[in-house]
């Protein structure tokens, strides 16, 4: 369920007027969605106002790393390097952009990751054959409605590069071997239906929020349970 709220960054400067606050069921993380507003601010400024929210922290305190820990790259999700949560571990925070959509999330308990995808009615079938499993192509092309199919094919998409987000530096996973479950079939709640053995077990306990953002475009936070 999603309600306007001021997320105020220190002394007073209301940095998303617009923004909706999600809750992303019981996971403890909310995601965060401006768009449209009479300016916008950067994505860093979308997140720190966020996590300042959340962790009742200056927003000019929040601290944010880009660079990957692993190797230096800029890839994967964003670090809280401050504030840590009360028992001293991080916070699990990423941010997205779109056009004039940003979406960010941010939690204390799982692993998350943010992608917003523009809608595109052709990808083209060898895009498709790189980015989805054969049974999501099926379900694209299943699809009479151009608008509808487009819009599954972008989500599938969304929530696949917010899962690669949220695992951060790894071995590469080529998207068409893993198949999701199907977006408006599944209620917006989207799961791994075939994995790939470098996951184990750990897949069970993905879960993709879609979150409602205007505009052709779409969004999605990967939170790993």
């Amino acid at each position: 369920m999603g309600t306007n709220v001021p997320v105020r960054e220190d002394g007073g400067v209301d940095v998303t007027a617009e923004g909706e606050l999600i809750e992303l069921g019981d996971t403890g993380a909310r995601a965060l969605v401006h768009a449209g507003g009479r300016r916008q601010p950067g994505v860093d400024l979308v997140l720190r106002g966020l996590i300042s929210h959340a962790a009742s922290v200056p927003a000019d305190d929040v601290e944010l790393v880009h660079a990957c820990p692993e190797c230096g790259a800029r890839h994967g999700r964003v670090t809280v390097a401050y504030p840590l949560t009360a028992s001293g571990a991080p916070w699990f925070a990423d941010v997205a952009i779109d056009g004039d959509t940003i979406v960010a999330a941010a939690g204390t308990r799982h692993p998350l990751g943010v992608a917003v995808e523009p809608v595109s009615i052709d990808a083209g079938e060898l895009i498709d054959e790189a980015a989805f499993h054969p049974s999501e192509r099926e379900a694209i092309r299943s699809f009479d409605d151009g608008d509808r199919s487009a819009r599954v094919r972008a989500t599938l998409w969304a929530r696949k590069t917010a899962l690669l987000r949220a695992l951060g530096h790894t071995d590469f996973i080529e998207p068409s071997r893993l198949a999701l479950s199907i977006p408006g079939a599944d209620g917006g709640l989207g799961r791994i239906e075939r994995s790939v053995p470098e996951f184990g077990s750990f897949w069970r306990g993905v879960v993709f929020h879609d979150l409602p953002v205007r505009g052709p475009r779409v969004a999605a936070v990967a939170v790993i349970g």
